[in-house]
């Protein structure tokens, strides 16, 4: 930008490159004490497993700070990216998609209401019903009752509704319906004209939100005016909101969550035509769609893998960083879980058709693209690293294996400069788009308790578990019972534990001093993150503490 001052230019693009710095040469003396540092073969076995924990760590968060890189290069700032406002010529149609399964009535009609109130003037909305009307989710007359509640709250707000045989998920019903638009009528096929509406032209986009999405009233403009700009544009996908942010703890944690994703991440992703789709709050170009025949079915998590067949196909994406619709974030542990289940299960199944199709066609994407595709389909593998990193310290403190943590010094030196120029650079960097640490760090606990659905879901689709598409539950707050929870409270006691065998070791033995305490210190840590279950396992709060200014939310 012409008016950032020099200075400030050079810091923001040296901060991410000192910290990838700083992890890359970590990452090389860690390599090397392991490869030279003589033990038994449980020793090694054991610090090879915390030493690939490390890599991943270390690989992923180079990743991170290459996208705040990518942003400060293209941008030379931090601020966020305005969306163009330039007025359209015309208005070429846009079809407003909301496939819904057995969605709470009301969510449901304050989304249709928002939709009928988007300032566009060339729309059309469909409502595209995917309940299962053919098994028995509830008694006959309930069944009924709500499926006749939506054909008269449809026609009550003047948008058309779509129903087919059920196959596929949202998924299986977008296509249907997109078949139903280009004049394929199949049997199973009912459509209601509740608009009255009579299109003069095909719609040229379409517009995907979830049931629970409120959207500006502007929000379908500027994303068509981007589009018009360049024909080659798949698709332009915008962040995620949480209206329930500031009542309900686990909606708090998990949208903050998501701000490292949504924010460089997905800027990051974008400056190397690498951004993917995230199934919400997304303007497609229906040529595109049709291109790569649709959605994926085969995927849970069906916008991930429909993006890689975009950029196989050579089509372009990005992404524009604008808060522009309200959605209803997991309201408590169970439902959060059950997301972050299928979305890990979905991602991890997708990187073994990475794998196969880099093996088969190295040149199939940019070598960028590629690496974005790796990053974003391995993330989910953290649930292992984070079981062995809390792990390590208590066999060390309870076995002394592996027998090198009694030696830290060695490699202090190297970690701490690491440790504290990457988590102030992660956190300066959010800083500079107005989060606190104490708001990153509810995101990193929640996610670090859900280790154990990461770990299952990684298992499942690496042996080729499909698994089932399933809403988040809306609505609804109870606390799992604690044996549910029985992973993080035994890892919890087994830390715990450990630091107070460690302090017993202190007293009695003494020696290796720094060993022994610096290990300590780690399961106590652990410890305390573990015990945030308990905090998150009542999410309901009748009492908040007051966010941030307005001003500084990301929809600002």
């Amino acid at each position: 930008m012409k008016n950032t001052p020099a200075h400030k230019i050079a810091l923001i693009m040296a901060v991410p490159v000192a910290a990838m710095t700083v992890a890359a040469c970590y990452l090389v003396v860690r390599i090397s004490l392991f490869l030279i540092e003589g033990s038994i073969w449980y020793e090694k076995v054991a610090a090879f497993l915390l030493l690939l924990s490390e890599i991943f760590i270390l690989v992923h968060g180079i990743g991170y700070f290459f996208e705040i890189f990518s942003v400060a290069w293209a941008k030379r700032e931090f601020s966020r990216k305005e969306i163009p406002t330039e007025s359209l010529l015309s208005y070429p149609s846009v079809a407003i998609v909301m496939p819904s399964y057995k969605e709470p009535l009301e969510v449901v009609k304050n989304s249709l209401i928002t939709f009928y109130n988007l300032s566009y003037p060339n729309k059309y909305i469909y409502f595209l019903d995917d309940t299962r009307y053919d098994i028995a989710w509830d008694t006959p007359e309930n069944m009924e009752a709500y499926k006749t509640s939506i054909d008269e709250l449809c026609k009550y707000v003047g948008v058309d509704l779509f129903r087919r045989k059920w196959h596929g998920a949202k998924a299986g019903i977008i296509n249907d319906f997109m078949e139903y638009l280009s004049g394929n009528k199949k049997d199973g096929f009912v459509f209601y004209n509740f608009s009255k509406k009579t299109k003069e032209e095909p719609e040229k986009y379409m517009v995907v939100f979830d049931a629970d999405s409120n959207p500006f009233p502007d929000f379908v403009e500027p994303l068509v005016c981007r589009m018009e700009e360049d024909p080659q544009l798949a698709f332009i996908q915008t962040p995620q909101y949480y209206i329930n942010f500031d009542s309900n703890r686990i909606a708090r944690a998990a949208g903050l969550q998501q701000v490292v994703f949504y924010e460089y991440i997905c800027e990051g992703k974008a400056s190397k035509d690498a951004t993917f789709c995230c199934g919400t709050n997304v303007l497609f170009r229906r040529e595109a769609l049709e291109s790569v025949g649709g959605f994926d079915e085969s995927s849970v998590t069906e916008d991930f893998a429909t993006s890689l067949q975009f950029h196989l196909k050579k089509w372009k994406t990005t992404y524009i960083n604008r808060v522009r619709t309200f959605q209803i974030g997991p309201e408590d542990l169970g439902g959060y879980f059950k997301q972050q289940f299928r979305w890990s299960l979905g991602t991890i199944g997708l990187f073994r058709k990475l794998l196969a199709t880099f093996f088969r066609n190295p040149r199939a994407l940019a070598p960028l693209q590629w690496w974005e595709y790796f990053l974003s389909s391995t993330w989910y593998f953290v649930g292992f690293v984070f079981l062995i990193m809390m792990m390590c310290p208590p066999v060390y403190l309870f076995f002394n294996v592996p027998v090198y943590f009694a030696k830290p010094e060695f490699y202090f030196l190297v970690f701490v400069p690491y440790f504290v120029v990457t988590l102030a650079t992660f956190y300066w960097t959010l800083r500079q788009r107005n989060y606190t640490v104490r708001d990153l760090m509810f995101g990193q606990l929640l996610t670090f308790i859900t280790f154990p659905v990461f770990i299952k879901s990684s298992i499942l689709a690496l042996v080729g578990f499909k698994g089932t598409f399933g809403i988040t539950p809306k609505g609804v707050s109870r606390a799992l019972p604690l044996s549910s929870l029985w992973p993080q409270l035994a890892v919890c006691i087994i830390c715990f534990c450990a630091a107070v065998w460690g302090a017993n070791r202190l007293i009695y033995e003494r020696e290796p001093f720094t060993g022994i305490l610096m290990n300590m210190l780690w399961c106590v840590y652990h410890t305390a993150i573990l015990s945030s279950v308990f905090y998150f396992n009542r999410p309901v709060e009748e009492e908040v503490p007051h966010p941030p200014e307005a001003g500084e939310r990301p929809g600002s």
